[in-house]
């Protein structure tokens, strides 16, 4: 039978463990039950596993035994994140989060339960796999630069060698039809960073506003003239995204408070737009608080790096989907998308390919609750050709490297 056809088989399985994620979501690098339900999953596989040391990480690899003349063999990675979201579900799904104030909110429980099944297909063909695999269960995706940390602990070298390529999945729960993948070379994903912004006035009575220094005012004035800046300093053919998604001033309507704090994300696709983004964002700030006569602190931290796919290995995995799926199951991304991932760590490393895969519930993707939406659901029946994709990614990958390795 064919991956696709193993992957079947066992999908019931990888539901229920994705459910079972799904209640018990755990964010940051720290995702003690999480760990636990992948150790169990993987519990009986031939794999060698380790754990991380400043984070929650699960590192498992699988030794191929089909290596031409004894040799070691090429090394493919495979990555799932596995963290949630600081949200609160409204679903209503009978599976939803048992724990307020936390939910897998952008389908990285799928992700999860997808490398498990990936995993299962490839250790059943052991004995056909040309070199090895490296299965990356990594937490701290949704801004903790978990990738970052598992670099540092050494999950590229975990196989003892360098991998020769990097492949990971993302799934959709709006924009793309279900069980369609999509992709596309060079920039996918856009940079991103954080700009930390705290307004320090001087609080007093609400009904004295003269006898006081007020950094609501100010605060707000930068909000809104961040907006303008975007739309007058920049080229409309080289995108910058900034939204402010939390603002937090004072402690009573009739209380001028001392301070104001607001951040933001800023999205960017060149390093130059970067560049400007951090210089221009915080003269602006500076500029509105001197005109008020407030202090401020801005401050802006750069995060993950631009998501590049490489060109030969973005043809190989959409060859691979077409191959293994049919020709209506890749779909070219026009243009890149302006979400980031830490899996852009790995691809600054190591040659390798991100994929979406739609996993609308709703039959309408262009309406649907987007990632990271309170409403957001996933159809977890795509978890079957998520994980067969992964496995057959690495096989065909493997065997193309030993095909094309010189010989003596």
């Amino acid at each position: 039978m064919s991956l696709a056809d193993d992957a079947r088989t066992i999908q019931g399985d990888l539901a229920d463990l994705r459910r079972a994620l799904h209640q018990e979501p755990e964010t940051g690098l720290r995702l003690p039950r999480t760990q636990e339900k992948v150790l169990a999953a993987l519990d009986g596989l031939p794999l060698e596993i380790s754990t991380g040391t400043s984070l929650s990480s699960v590192t498992a690899v699988l030794r191929g035994t089909r290596k031409p003349g004894g040799a070691d063999g090429p090394v493919v990675l495979l990555r799932g994140d596995m963290d949630g979201l600081p949200v609160t579900e409204r679903t209503g799904e009978p599976f939803a989060s048992r724990l307020d104030g936390a939910m897998h909110a952008c389908g990285h429980d799928l992700h999860t339960a997808g490398l498990v099944g990936a995993a299962r297909l490839l250790a059943e063909r052991r004995e056909h796999l040309a070199g090895d695999v490296v299965f990356m269960f990594q937490p701290g995706e949704e801004g903790w630069d978990g990738a970052g940390k598992m670099i540092e602990e050494g999950v590229l070298e975990a196989a003892g060698r360098p991998a020769a390529a990097a492949y990971g999945l993302h799934v959709s729960a709006s924009t793309y039809p279900t069980g369609v993948f999509t992709s596309r070379p060079g920039p996918l994903m856009a940079a991103s960073a954080g700009l930390h912004v705290r307004v320090v006035g001087a609080g007093g009575h609400g009904s004295r506003p003269h006898a006081a220094l007020d950094p609501v005012p100010a605060a707000c004035e930068m909000v809104t003239a961040l907006q303008t800046l975007v739309t007058r300093r920049f080229d409309v053919f080289d995108p910058v995204v900034v939204t402010v998604g939390t603002f937090h001033a004072g402690t009573r309507r009739n209380v001028i408070p001392d301070d104001a704090v607001f951040e933001a994300t800023v999205r960017t696709f060149t390093a130059a737009a970067a560049e400007r983004a951090a210089d221009a964002a915080v003269r602006l700030c500076q500029g509105i608080a001197a005109a008020h006569g407030v202090a401020v602190e801005a401050e802006f931290r750069p995060e993950y790096p631009l998501t590049v796919n490489h060109a030969a290995e973005h043809d190989f995995l959409a060859d691979t989907v077409r191959e293994a799926f049919g020709e209506e199951r890749f779909q070219p991304l026009p243009q890149p998308i302006t979400g980031s991932e830490d899996f852009s760590r790995v691809l600054d490393r190591t040659p390798g390919a991100f994929v979406f895969l739609g996993a609308d519930t709703t039959g309408d993707p262009g309406t649907a609750p987007s990632n990271h939406s309170p409403r957001a659901t996933f159809d977890d029946g795509v978890l079957s050709d998520g994980a067969a994709l992964l496995a057959e990614l690495a096989v065909r990958r493997l065997e193309k490297e030993v095909v094309c390795a010189p010989t003596t």
